[in-house]
């Protein structure tokens, strides 16, 4: 063998060695990796195979996902589900309110959702937005991705500056409780947040609950929503969220886990709402009804006057599963204090309260569903905030919008440094 035979094969050697490294520390698991796999694994789980996709312009995909293939039928318990189509019972009142509304605002532009403006899902499909890799590596790991962090819930009882400091959460919110409650419906002012850090929100909405505040509480939720984290953008949201472990271990945003039950082809969970509300500008809202079927038992959502989204079954619950003994209507946002100072993320339309229609975000028509399946006027409504020099709440009532209230605000200001 020649010197240069000799070290060419040398070399070779060395390469394979090399090689041989490099496979074992793959197949050893490297955290790199790891991640990867699980993040992969992941998106095979949450993005079904789809019938038809569309592309937003907003750059999301819209998958149109058959209906008997969507996530929630993955849960253990829904294997052999039969969809309900359809609810048994809507709430008494419902109608002749809505016939009301149509009147009185024909002639204005309805909200949509962007994705429409390329395409529609087919019947029996559901739209499902696409989850992409960048959507979960944001998240702090695989397993919370789409989830709240603990103790985001808006608990009048315990403002004490402890309880603000360590969830990061802010509120400005009206509530009842001390009754059973089968659901809840509010008129709820569409705007578009400033968020001051990617890892802030800021949302407006309604919570269904029950239970106590400690690891037990159930709770249903739907809004709108601003979430760099969650979506990757600054766009407002069509949202929803449940958990049946006080944001531990269950429940998540949209579809994003198994759970809710979709059964509309026309609004994709999740994806913009366009258009939103103007300062000094056009108003523009969302009505979102969710009641418990009398006769099924599980929680429906509906989405204005038409869509009838779906449902989360009631085994998913604790105490919901008969009934939930406070409901919450408002704005929540996150005050990370980056930088030692509040931040100036906006709840609502970033203006206070006291400036009023259109400069100010609102609830109104905000009802409760009571247990003969009516749509009732809230009695004893009481409001709630942890900072009011932040962000503020305030009630009235008069008989276009029945119940109404006015919140939010700017966040950081001179009088809330």
């Amino acid at each position: 063998m020649t010197a240069a035979q000799f070290s060419s094969g040398r070399s070779l050697v060395a390469v394979l060695s090399i090689w041989g490294l490099i496979s074992l520390s793959c197949a050893g698991g490297s955290p790199l990796s790891k991640q990867k796999l699980d993040v992969h694994k992941h998106l095979k789980r949450l993005n079904k195979p789809a019938v038809k996709s569309i592309t937003s312009p907003d750059g999301d995909i819209i998958d149109c996902v058959h209906i008997s293939k969507q996530p929630a039928l993955d849960h253990p318990f829904l294997k052999d589900h039969k969809i309900q189509m359809r609810p048994s019972y809507h709430p008494e009142g419902l109608f002749d309110e809505s016939k009301f509304s149509a009147q009185k605002k024909e002639g204005t532009r309805p909200i949509t959702q962007l994705w429409h403006m390329n395409g529609r899902c087919p019947e029996d499909t559901i739209p499902i937005r696409r989850t992409k890799k960048d959507d979960v590596l944001r998240a702090s790991s695989v397993k919370r991705y789409g989830k709240k962090k603990r103790r985001s819930i808006p608990q009048p009882r315990s403002a004490d500056p402890d309880f603000i400091n360590e969830s990061g959460h802010q509120h400005a919110i009206a509530y009842v409780e001390g009754d059973k409650y089968y659901g809840a419906k509010a008129t709820i002012n569409v705007w578009e947040p400033k968020i001051q850090q990617p890892n802030e929100f800021s949302l407006s909405q309604l919570w269904i609950l029950g239970g106590s505040f400690g690891e037990d509480l159930n709770s249903i939720e739907a809004g709108w929503q601003v979430s760099p984290d969650l979506y990757g953008d600054n766009n407002t949201r069509l949202f929803t969220y449940w958990t049946s472990d006080a944001y531990q271990a269950t429940g998540c945003y949209n579809l994003l886990c198994s759970g809710f039950i979709q059964v509309n082809s026309e609004i994709a969970m999740g994806a913009s709402i366009s258009p939103v509300s103007g300062f000094r500008g056009s108003q523009y809202d969302i009505n979102i009804l969710v009641w418990k079927d009398p006769k099924e038992g599980n929680w429906w959502m509906q989405f204005g006057n038409d869509y009838v989204l779906g449902y989360w079954p009631s085994f998913l619950f604790s105490y919901l599963a008969d009934s939930a003994s406070m409901i919450e209507w408002g704005g929540e946002i996150v005050n990370s204090a980056s930088d030692g100072r509040h931040t100036s993320t906006q709840m609502g339309s970033g203006h206070f309260p006291e400036e009023g229609f259109s400069k100010s975000s609102y609830f109104r028509n905000i009802q409760v569903v009571d247990s003969s399946n009516n749509l009732r006027v809230p009695k004893g409504i009481g409001t709630f905030t942890e900072q009011s020099n932040c962000y503020d709440v305030q009630t009235g009532s008069n008989g276009d919008w029945g119940h109404f209230f006015y919140y939010g605000g700017p966040g950081r200001n001179p009088n809330c440094p």
